[in-house]
C-alpha cells in the first residue's frame, strides 16, 4: 500500500529536481561563458598577475569558480540522475531501485559539495544576483535530492 502512496511523491520530486537542476546548469553556464569572456587575457611577453587564480571570475569572489565548477558537475550528474530516475518511477520495480538509487546518491553527493562552496561563497559576502539564485537553488537541491532518495529507499522497505 504504501509503495503505490510514494510514487506521486518520487515522480513530484524527480520533476522538481529536473527544472531545479536545468537553472542551476543555466546559470552556472552563463557564469562559466562570463569567465571565459572576461577573464585575464595575457599576452606573449607579459607576466602572470600576482595571485593568479586559474579558476579566476571576473563576478563573485574567490569562492566563486570553484562553486561554479561544482555547480556545472551537480547539475549535469543531477539532471542525468532525474532522468533514470524517471525510468525508475515509470516501471517502479525493485530491478530498476539500484540505478536509480546511485545515480541518485552521486547527485546528491555532488550537490553537498557545490552547497558547502555556495556557503564559503554567501560567507565571503561580494557575490551577484544570479550567483544567489544559484546557491538557493543549491541549497533547496540538496534537501529535496535526499527526500527523492528517501521516497524511492522508503517504498523499497514496504515491498518486502
Amino acid at each position: 500500500m504504501a509503495n503505490e502512496q510514494m510514487k506521486p511523491i518520487a515522480m513530484l520530486l524527480l520533476v522538481l529536481n529536473f527544472c531545479m537542476y536545468v537553472v542551476v546548469l543555466g546559470i552556472g553556464g552563463w557564469a562559466m561563458n562570463r569567465a571565459i569572456d572576461h577573464g585575464f587575457i595575457i599576452g606573449p611577453g607579459l607576466d602572470l598577475p600576482a595571485h593568479f587564480s586559474p579558476i579566476y571570475f571576473p563576478m563573485g569572489n574567490a569562492a566563486t569558480g570553484f562553486f561554479v565548477t561544482f555547480a556545472l558537475m551537480a547539475g549535469v550528474v543531477g539532471a542525468a540522475s532525474a532522468i533514470s530516475g524517471i525510468s525508475h518511477v515509470r516501471a517502479w520495480t525493485s530491478e530498476t531501485l539500484p540505478s536509480a538509487a546511485s545515480a541518485a546518491a552521486i547527485a546528491w553527493s555532488l550537490t553537498l559539495l557545490a552547497m558547502g562552496f555556495a556557503c564559503k561563497e554567501i560567507e565571503l559576502h561580494i557575490r551577484n544576483a544570479r550567483l544567489r539564485t544559484m546557491e538557493a537553488f543549491l541549497i533547496i537541491l540538496s534537501a529535496t535530492q535526499l527526500f527523492y532518495i528517501a521516497a524511492i529507499y522508503g517504498a523499497a522497505g514496504s515491498r518486502r
